[in-house]
């Protein structure tokens, strides 16, 4: 049997989620709850569970307040958050899971089972959450990157290019790096477009700091500060100069 307690400042949500687990998932007790950072603070001192549900947004707090009091808590955490677009960036940036309020049972299902057999989130990761929900406007320094043995963190600023793999996306980093991460580059195309990322080509997306110049001859393609080059599809093409015309304005 699991041990488990549920952060939530909304007591409908709070009773929804505690029915659902209880109904859905009988080898998980939930042993405590608690509404607010001071009341989580007091139940996680007297009992920490195998599994804590935590709400990011409560009334007298967050939840990352919960977390810097207990900096050795070994709960595996399920953060659960309001359906925002910027909270689904920053997890995403973070590549922390989460639960996004309404759920589906079967999302609370992999949460769950994902919580069961992960680490938990280090702290520079659990840092990128942090920054990317306080700002959420502002360029994130930092990515957390899924490796199929790991999670790699890498400086926004230090990607130069990342290419399409089959539901793949390779990373080109500086200094001759690469990271192969197992999501499609239309996901990351989606992330990273507001932070001065463009796709180019149904394969390609660029960091537009390290564009060098647009040759529009061979079909048109973009030579990168590094040597490199980078086919335009034709699709594509009014958009990158438009872009590059906007840069040098």
């Amino acid at each position: 049997m699991l041990t488990a307690i549920i952060v939530e400042d909304l007591e409908d949500a709070m009773q929804l989620l505690k029915k659902d687990v209880e109904i859905h998932h009988p080898e998980i007790k939930i042993i405590n709850t608690a509404k607010s950072v001071v009341e989580a603070a007091k139940v996680l001192r007297n009992n920490q569970p195998d599994i804590l549900f935590l709400d990011i947004m409560l009334g007298d707090g967050t939840g990352f307040d919960v977390l810097e009091i207990f900096p050795e808590l070994k709960s595996k955490i399920i953060f659960v958050t309001a359906s925002d677009e910027y909270a689904i960036k920053a997890f995403k940036f973070a590549a922390i899971d989460y639960v996004l309020k309404p759920y589906a049972q079967e999302e609370l299902s992999n949460a769950i089972e994902r919580a069961k057999q992960q680490i938990q989130p280090n702290k520079e990761r659990l840092d990128i959450l942090k920054q990317t929900l306080s700002s959420p406007e502002k360029k994130p320094d930092k990515i957390s990157l899924h490796t199929l043995d790991k999670i790699s963190i890498v400086n926004l600023d230090d990607i130069i290019r990342c290419e399409s793999d089959s539901n793949n996306t390779m990373f080109y980093l500086k200094e001759g790096k690469k990271v192969f991460v197992t999501k499609t580059l239309k996901y990351f195309s989606d992330l990273l477009k507001p932070f001065g990322f463009l796709r180019v080509h149904q394969s390609h997306l660029v960091n537009l700091q390290y564009i060098n110049a647009f040759i529009k001859t061979d079909g048109g393609y973009l030579m990168l500060t590094n040597g490199k080059s980078v086919p335009v599809s034709v699709r594509k093409k009014a958009e990158v100069i438009d872009v590059l015309d906007q840069m040098h304005k």
